[in-house]
């Protein structure tokens, strides 16, 4: 990469970053992976965050008023499961899912998980995700962020909007993407590869 190469880079770095629309997905420790589907989970695609893949699993989300099927499974393997939906599936299910960072389960209501080889009651895990950007430290000091910050996202969509509270998450692990959920997705009009912008304040 030539020198005006790297500053174009930095500069867009700078101006816009990539808004990825995450769909209602289950993290599942391997002891609950075995149970619903007699083995481990299946690497089928990688997503953007480093070292995280779409399974070949699928499984059912069962909740007092109804239910979802063929629900994605992400790896690898956690430590504790995690049932990550939007509002209106959680209207769907008739759980009341309560806005959450990834890893936050504490005080989130349960679920029930249905594989093809059995199934698994979880007494908490359900959460709404909150809007949020997962960023390297690099790109973080370019934006003059910091892990834990909040920020404002302009995303230039088809129906642009301005989200608030969104919380910006900085680890070497990570690339630089802003993740929001299909009813926030849907609401303005995002399309694959759609950019957003950082607004401070």
């Amino acid at each position: 990469m030539n020198l005006v190469e790297r500053v174009t880079d930095e500069v867009c770095r700078r101006l816009f970053l990539e808004v990825e629309a995450s769909g209602r997905h289950v993290h599942l420790t391997d002891d609950q992976a075995q149970t619903l589907f007699g083995h481990g989970l299946t690497n089928v695609r990688p997503l953007s965050q480093p070292g995280q893949y779409v399974c070949a699993e699928r499984v059912t989300l069962v909740g007092p008023k109804g239910k979802l099927e063929r629900v994605a499974v992400l790896g690898p393997a956690r430590k504790e499961a995690q049932v990550e939906i939007s509002r209106t599936d959680a209207y769907t299910l008739g759980i009341d899912a309560p806005v959450r960072l990834s890893g936050h389960v504490e005080g989130t209501p349960g679920i029930t998980l249905v594989g093809d080889h059995g199934q698994v009651q979880l007494n908490q895990g359900v959460m709404v995700a909150q809007r949020h950007i997962h960023m390297t430290p690099e790109d973080a000091a370019l934006h003059g962020l910091k892990n834990g910050d909040t920020v404002s996202l302009r995303c230039l969509s088809s129906r642009p909007v301005i989200l608030q509270g969104v919380s910006v998450r900085v680890s070497p692990q990570f690339a630089t993407f802003a993740h929001i959920d299909l009813d926030e997705a849907n609401g303005c009009g995002h399309k694959k590869g759609d950019l957003g912008m950082i607004v401070h304040g």
